[in-house]
């Protein structure tokens, strides 16, 4: 049995003259095949004069919630007034709502109840709140397409990754709400992909098999770029600060980095780790051992950090509640 995938133009965009030439078009079939065995055989027949493919500039992005982005392009900003960042937040009823639900939750519990986004500020300190206000803005940005399974899965791999980055930092000297911040972000390619092509990225991700890296020449094919080089494209169309471009365009490539420990190394970790502790963003993820992962550690983060995976993995459910209450409109929940 043989299923093929398509992709046709937007009919929004317009064709252009070269569109209409036979001979600069490029036409890319999937050819999946299922063996006696069970397993799935991937065959890619690329039939190409031109090195064209399915163009990212024609796929219709929407944008992050507008509070979030904002939020997000204060992140560096240490002198941003609180009530600036408040009236920020403030200025969408729903999204405030959101934000003080998970923030007088028994996740927190707080002595006294908070009732706005001032207070809150005031209680858990503006980086907290910013890198909470993203979680709730990232999820809001995925919507509806939360309700497939495979799109939860890379959800809750973000979130596991993001609470390990936090776990990393404060075992170390890195500033552990950035640390959580940059690791709900690291993957933002990767969740922009989702969004744009649910069933064609949901696709991919069932029927991949072997580690994170290997998938980024299959985006490569199908969708022009890979998730890490999308990633980078936003943080420049979205105009956020510069320093999340290694973070979502190099989680992948630790061997092209010196290896000096910094907040694109720490998530690049914690991206890893997630996998190893059972977060992976696709079912046959192949991902190293935990032990060699946590061999990569410096000194005193190693000694800090937890060393066993029944451990490590309780904690990222327990301490990732707090960013995945479920969402009473929606009743979509990031971990079941």
């Amino acid at each position: 049995m043989h299923y093929s995938l398509s992709f046709a133009q937007s009919p929004k965009v317009r064709s252009s003259p070269a569109d209409k030439n036979p001979k600069v078009r490029h036409v890319l079939v999937h050819r999946i095949s299922w063996s006696m065995a069970g397993g799935i055989e991937l065959e890619k027949d690329c039939l190409r004069e031109n090195s064209l493919s399915l163009p990212w500039a024609h796929m219709r992005l929407p944008p992050l919630p507008q509070v979030a982005l904002r939020v997000l392009q204060l992140a560096n900003n240490e002198n941003v007034p609180l009530h600036q960042l408040s009236d920020l937040i403030s200025a969408d009823p729903a999204f405030a709502s959101e934000v003080l639900t998970i923030v007088n939750s028994l996740v927190y519990a707080p002595r006294f109840p908070i009732n706005s986004i001032l207070q809150a500020i005031a209680v858990m300190g503006a980086n907290h709140l910013q890198g909470l206000c993203l979680t709730v803005g990232v999820r809001g940005y995925l919507g509806r397409s939360l309700s497939h399974p495979s799109m939860r899965t890379i959800w809750r791999h973000n979130l596991a990754c993001a609470t390990i980055a936090e776990q990393l930092a404060s075992a170390g000297f890195l500033d552990r709400d950035t640390a959580f911040t940059s690791g709900v972000m690291h993957d933002i390619g990767r969740l922009a992909l989702a969004v744009t092509q649910p069933t064609e990225y949901a696709n991919l991700l069932g029927s991949h098999i072997g580690p994170p890296e290997t998938m980024l020449e299959r985006e490569r094919a199908v969708f022009g770029k890979d998730h890490c080089e999308i990633g980078r494209q936003l943080i420049r169309e979205w105009k956020l600060p510069e320093d999340f471009e290694p973070i979502v365009a190099d989680h992948h490539h630790s061997n092209q980095r010196s290896h000096t420990w910094d907040m694109t190394e720490l998530v690049s970790l914690s991206c890893r780790i997630a996998d190893a502790t059972g977060y992976v963003a696709y079912p046959a993820c192949q991902s190293a051992p935990l032990a060699e992962l946590l061999a990569e550690l410096p000194e005193r983060e190693r000694k800090l950090f937890h060393s066993d995976i029944e451990t490590l993995a309780f904690e990222i459910s327990k301490r990732s509640a707090r960013s995945s209450r479920c969402n009473p409109l929606s009743r979509i929940c990031a971990f079941p």
